[in-house]
């Protein structure tokens, strides 16, 4: 009997349909040709706590755990101890007893990290020596399982796999159960009984988001100009834009024009002034079609268009990959495809045409015999990017995120199959009364893959620069006359950085290379993988929410006060991106057999044991740890200003800066109520009978507004 042992249940059943089933059992199905089909859920085995290595002398709480002691750290264990988790263990019966009836064994975990493990893991538990092969496919649709059945491999061959989740594993204990507890423990000695979580990879991601929201309340907008005028010629009127000299006064070190008497000068200058074209030049150009999505790209799309989170990207890529069979592997930190699955083409278009019947004029308009850039052998990786399948599924039994994300990837995949985009650019330079103005236009000529997204979306650019750009530019000749009819100097202002959203934090994570100054360490960094991976970015960010160190406001995502206390305690090594990227090239590299587990290890406990004595011995920020403190936000009270939810704080006796005004506010119950979006929302409420007073705040405000349209 051949055993097949899948992630889950759902890939299980997929499996057993083209092997062909021939009867269910408890927790398998019999197939044709003496094969059995059984699965995992997910992990079956996970990590034993901290407790199972420290000495049993420890006392204990009322919970029944050890209590911490600062003695007991670093905890690093000689031997790991991996438990079968609670929910598990009657499936992995079933997985042992067909084991002993089994002659051979396929691995049929997702194409991953964790995939592999979470099979191979279950192999060791049960000291398997049956021979092992790896199928191994990207989508669940019949005919990329049909062609993994074709296509099985000796399963040693993805021991890296393994062995890089084992080491992300182990590592991501050994930071986060040693150095929280290092750290929280440093600042109870200092007073403060708050909790200072720490992860190799949240702590930077935190750390990211603090630095761009500190940004964001440091910005000071700075004034500056900007010059346009309308060009009126022979063949018709255009914009231009003024363009200085290079010795051209009235500049800040930012090359930005900040003195308004010299921008006035020069509209006076050039105001019904008659010039001359300078140069005029027109050239055809094509816009190069996207790539097929990676997850990060996919989130970021979908986070701008609709403001979904990453956790609802994700949810939605596993679920058409692994519910309705429509896309391909959705954990993928690659956008390219592989050349034989051009040949596919053909049979993709046809399964959309019926999945899709909206989309036949676009399907019509496709080309299978074009072969873009996305398919490109020397640029795969383990995964390649999120394509439509074959599978004739139905798009009436997709939720709407589903439905959306869905479109987004057969949309991109449709647009391999087009021409490029053509376009004439011209380029026109005037000079009137010694002054340059310069402008370009654009004219189509081939809308190619640009027509897959027209229908769709409204992605033109408003601004005034874009629309200038795309003016359409009468034809001129070198010396023709033109008149500048009529001149203007616009105020503007620098913007601060944008907040992060759950996308572009997702992608920022994956370049983080570009949030370091260090020249080498951003080289090290443009060259691995970033913060994370694809499979567990979304993850990341999700469990920070959870903690309330980042909150949603709208699109964006900010840090909490929580959030910046955490990051203010830390020391710099333990929320430095530069240490959890490199951690990550390691993971690649045992990925690839390049790299040693042990080695790895052996690396982070020397790291670990450095920094638990720096706990022990180094200043940790107290004053900031105390931020932490704080009461849960409450579910049923929403701040009327922001939206978020509200924190039931105790009064305290008010200094004399903050004024009698604060301490009648409060000095109701002794208790009032704080928004726990502060510092980005710093409204407050007094308790009247257990709960905010919403009107008596909504008055003060009214009053201090009139005062303050009153106030010369």
């Amino acid at each position: 009997m051949r055993l097949w042992i899948a992630e889950k249940p759902s890939v299980a059943k997929s499996i057993a349909a083209e092997l062909g089933v021939v009867s269910r059992a408890d927790g398998c199905i019999n197939c044709q040709g003496d094969n059995v089909v059984t699965w995992c859920f997910g992990h079956m085995f996970e990590q034993a706590g901290p407790d199972e290595y420290t000495h049993d002398d420890v006392p204990r709480t009322t919970s029944g755990r050890k209590v911490w002691r600062i003695d007991d750290l670093p905890i690093i264990p000689k031997t790991w101890i991996f438990q079968p988790r609670a929910d598990s263990k009657d499936q992995l019966a079933v997985i042992k007893r067909l084991l002993t009836q089994a002659a051979a064994v396929v691995h049929a975990g997702d194409p991953d990290r964790e995939g592999q493990l979470l099979v191979d893991e279950v192999l060791q538990q049960f000291r398997c020596q049956l021979p092992v092969t790896r199928f191994w496919v990207s989508a669940q649709d019949p005919a990329s399982i049909q062609r993994g059945l074709s296509t099985l491999a000796p399963n040693g061959g993805y021991r890296g796999f393994a062995d890089a989740a084992t080491a992300r594993s182990c590592a991501d204990w050994l930071i986060g159960m040693n150095l929280s507890r290092a750290y929280t423990l440093r600042a109870r000695r200092g007073g403060c009984d708050a909790l200072l979580p720490v992860g190799r990879v949240q702590t930077p991601t935190l750390a990211l988001v603090v630095d761009r929201d500190r940004q964001i309340e440091a910005f000071r907008p700075v004034p500056y100009f900007t010059l346009h005028a309308t060009a009126a010629h022979a063949g018709g009127r255009f914009r231009v834009t003024w363009k200085p000299q290079d010795d051209q006064a009235g500049f800040d070190s930012e090359g930005r024009l900040v003195d308004g008497a010299v921008a006035d000068a020069i509209v006076t200058k050039v105001n019904g002034q008659t010039g001359v074209v300078s140069s005029y030049s027109t050239e055809p150009k094509q816009q190069r079609k996207p790539l097929s999505f990676a997850l990060s790209d996919l989130t970021v799309e979908a986070s701008r268009r609709w403001g979904y989170t990453a956790e609802q990207v994700l949810a939605a890529a596993q679920a058409l990959y692994e519910t309705h069979k429509l896309t391909s592997y959705p954990r993928t930190d690659c956008a390219y495809l592989p050349e034989c699955q051009h040949a596919d083409a053909p049979q993709v278009l046809v399964a959309l045409r019926a999945v899709l019947p909206d989309f036949g004029p676009l399907i019509d308009g496709a080309d299978p015999q074009i072969k873009s850039k996305t398919w490109d052998d020397r640029k795969i990786s383990a995964h390649h990017g999120i394509i439509p399948t074959q599978y004739h599924g139905n798009a009436n039994a997709l939720s709407p995120i589903e439905r959306h994300t869905y479109d987004l990837i057969v949309r991109r995949y449709l647009a391999q199959f087009y021409p490029a985009h053509s376009y004439l650019e011209t380029v026109v330079e005037v000079c009137v009364n010694d002054e340059l103005f310069f402008s370009r236009g654009c004219v189509v000529t081939e809308p190619g893959w640009r027509a897959v997204f027209a229908e769709a979306y409204d992605d033109q650019d408003k601004s005034q620069e874009a629309l200038d750009a795309a003016q359409s530019l009468p034809v001129m000749q070198s010396q023709d006359p033109v008149q500048c009819v009529e001149a203007e100097r616009k105020s503007a202002k620098t913007r601060p950085p944008a907040p992060y959203t759950e996308g572009t934090l997702i992608q920022a994570m994956e370049q983080i290379h570009r949030y370091v100054e260090d020249p080498q360490h951003r080289k090290i960094l443009r060259e691995g993988d970033g913060i994370g991976t694809s499979a567990t970015r979304a993850a990341i960010i999700a469990e920070l929410k959870r903690r309330e160190l980042l909150v949603t406001q709208g699109k964006s995502i900010v840090s909490s006060a929580l959030g910046r206390g955490i990051v203010d305690a830390l020391p710099t090594v333990v929320k430095s991106p530069v240490l959890t990227a490199i951690n990550e090239r390691f993971l690649s590299a045992i990925e690839k057999g390049e790299g040693s587990l042990p080695a790895f290890l052996a690396k982070q406990a020397d790291f670990i044991r450095a920094q638990v004595a720096q706990a022990n011995d180094g200043a940790v920020v107290v004053a900031a740890a105390k931020r932490l403190e704080r009461a849960p936000v409450s579910e049923d009270f929403k701040c009327h200003v922001c939206g978020a939810g509200l924190r039931r704080l105790q009064s305290k006796k008010p200094s004399q800066k903050r004024g009698r005004g604060l301490a009648k506010l409060h000095a109701h119950s002794g208790y009032w109520w704080s928004c726990s979006a502060y510092p980005s929302c710093t409204q407050s409420y007094r308790e009247v009978a257990g709960k905010p007073d919403y009107a008596s705040a909504e008055a003060r405000t009214a009053t201090h507004t009139q005062a303050a349209q009153v106030t010369p």
